[in-house]
């Protein structure tokens, strides 16, 4: 049985899990950080949340803020390349993606470069260009003043930003290069594979000293293509490959039986793949996991 605090919370919750998520790169650390402001909203005085959208972005980013404070210090001890947590987005879970504005604000690219910023730097950004905020009302969240929020932002802005755009091509030639890559690696086709990779491509691994995988990045399209060779090798019974819809994008899926074994998100770049993003980390899937209903 549900309560009027319970049900005016949910109202609230895929928006605050979504700015948990972009500010964590964690989607289960998202899920523990909404369910600790969930507890700190039902204990509140009700009297003092004039705005619960606003007490809960405040509460929120301030819960992420910790957070973040000791994942750097996790992340310097990580084994390997670090790579966010994938989460399907077809279902709307970080919200809607219909521009690609919004997509690219979810996408394993961007969430990549926000490691660079500092933990308020990235609330800055994360709330200024996700969720719209003005200056003033960022100011209010995180008890800084307006001047120097905007000087944050600037900061922000300019340590994420890239040489090239990073808005990809339309989605349909994303699915359809994404679509080739999955063919070529189901069929073996080593030519195939080369076809739809740049020759300064990187292929990234997150097993997190978890499961086996490449600790280092794998850089040019020849080398990327013996990698794939090697593990398709090495794979008993082969792997199952699917496309899936991961934030905000078309990415590949990958199993042994029962078991998710790799979530790939792909950077485009010339209409070729530029970076391939692997995250095999058992830990780090088991959001999606649930997602793909199997639990």
């Amino acid at each position: 049985m549900t309560t009027p605090i319970a049900d005016e919370f949910e109202s609230h919750r895929p928006r605050m899990f979504g700015l948990a998520y972009r500010m964590l790169g964690s989607a289960e650390e998202a899920e523990d950080t909404v369910q600790d402001a969930f507890l700190r909203f039902a204990g509140a005085d009700r009297a003092g949340i004039e705005h619960p959208a606003a007490w809960l972005a405040r509460t929120v980013t301030n819960l992420c803020l910790t957070r973040l404070t000791s994942a750097r210090a996790r992340r310097e001890r990580y084994v390997g390349a670090w790579l966010p947590e994938p989460v399907l987005t077809s279902d709307g879970t970080l919200g809607p993606l219909e521009s690609a504005e919004q997509r690219d604000a979810v996408s394993m690219a961007l969430l990549v470069l926000l490691e660079r910023l500092t933990p308020t730097e990235r609330a800055v950004y994360v709330l200024r260009e996700a969720f719209g905020y003005g200056h003033r009302e960022i100011a209010d969240v995180l008890d800084l003043g307006e001047a120097n929020c905007r000087q944050l932002y600037r900061r922000a802005a300019l340590r994420v930003a890239e040489p090239q755009s990073r808005f990809e091509p339309a989605p349909e030639r994303r699915r359809e290069l994404v679509t080739s890559f999955l063919t070529a690696a189901r069929d073996g086709d080593l030519a195939g594979l080369e076809k739809v990779l740049a020759a300064d491509a990187t292929w990234w691994s997150d097993g997190g000293g978890k499961v086996s995988a490449a600790r280092r990045p794998i850089e040019g399209r020849d080398k990327i293509v013996r990698f794939l060779a090697g593990l398709a090798r090495r794979a008993e019974g082969g792997f199952a490959l699917a496309t899936a819809e991961v934030n905000g994008a078309s990415a590949l899926v990958a199993w042994a039986g029962d078991v998710l074994v790799a979530v790939v998100s792909f950077e485009l770049r010339d209409g070729l793949i530029a970076e391939a993003r692997a995250v095999t980390n058992p830990d780090k899937l088991r959001f999606v996991r649930r997602q793909l209903g199997r639990p």
